[in-house]
């Protein structure tokens, strides 16, 4: 029996990237569908929990995704309301990568060092990827602010990080690469979650921080956001700290986003979201 993907996408077009890693991570056959809302689901979820007998629904799982996380995560839930005792498939939640690409570097982070009681950054965290790693981080200890460049929209970043985690992450407004240096000074850890090709730092905002002892960098494509990092830092030492760049621990993602699609087709009861990522990120790094 073929083993059939949906991709449930948030977007208008459904994620290229999301489909490769799909097939990578043995799906058979992987059907696509973009700009859904949880108004527009219901059939569609019918369709997947009908279709096969008990003992063969372990072969149909959804992936949600979009760019957009809290619509993803609504999408998310909606889906798994119109799960019944016996009909239901696995489910996995990764919008814009953020759950796999947030739990591979702080993942990596943890290998290095330990977290607890550190002071930790996001850069740029108001996005996917930097609300997912920012909770990430409170989970293993940390003490975490998100930096963006509107307060409002920062706030209300954290504001979705308590709602969905229960856990306090605090916001600076921080527009210029001087502003992100005078939030960074006192840190122990810093992740760079910002968009493609944008710099917030620069190598002489923090080399010369004593405490700091951590960096990581999600963006692939150069200017990095990380002035003085390379995206093939692999815990490379620079300047007495610590280095992760985005292919670094890219390997490690690609890793976990095959492994976790593997595993949506183990059985039928599986759901994927950042706690259990994360908690496999850290077993296979």
């Amino acid at each position: 029996m073929k083993k059939l993907l949906f991709q449930f996408d948030t977007d208008l077009y459904p994620s290229a990237f999301d489909t490769v890693v799909g097939y990578d991570g043995g799906a058979d056959h992987i059907i696509s569908y973009g700009g859904l809302s949880p108004d527009t689901i219901k059939s569609l979820v019918e369709g997947t929990i009908f279709t096969r007998a008990p003992k063969d629904k372990k072969n149909t799982a959804i992936f949600v995704g979009g760019s957009d996380i809290s619509k993803g995560q609504a999408l998310f839930e909606a889906i798994q309301s119109h799960f019944f005792q016996g009909f239901q498939v696995s489910i996995m939640l990764d919008s814009n990568g953020s759950n796999t690409t947030a739990a591979a570097a702080v993942a990596k982070l943890h290998s290095s060092r330990s977290l607890a009681g550190k002071r930790a950054v996001v850069l740029a965290g108001t996005g996917p990827v930097g609300q997912r790693a920012a909770a990430m981080l409170v989970q293993e200890g940390a003490d975490v602010t998100i930096t963006g460049r509107d307060l409002a929209r920062t706030q209300a970043a954290c504001e979705a990080i308590k709602s969905r985690f229960n856990i306090e992450v605090k916001a600076i407004a921080a527009a210029t690469n001087e502003d992100r240096a005078q939030a960074i000074a006192d840190a122990h850890i810093v992740l760079a979650t910002g968009a493609t090709g944008i710099p917030l730092l620069a190598v002489e905002h923090w080399q010369h921080l004593a405490q700091l002892e951590l960096l990581a960098d999600a963006n692939a494509t150069p200017p990095l956001g990380i002035g003085g990092t390379s995206m093939m830092d692999k815990g490379t030492e620079k300047h007495g700290k610590i280095i992760w760049g985005a292919i670094g621990f890219g390997a490690l993602k690609l890793s976990l986003h095959r492994a976790c699609i593997a595993r949506l087709f183990t059985d039928n009861q599986q759901v994927l979201d950042a706690e259990n990522i994360f908690a496999l990120a850290k077993e296979m790094a």
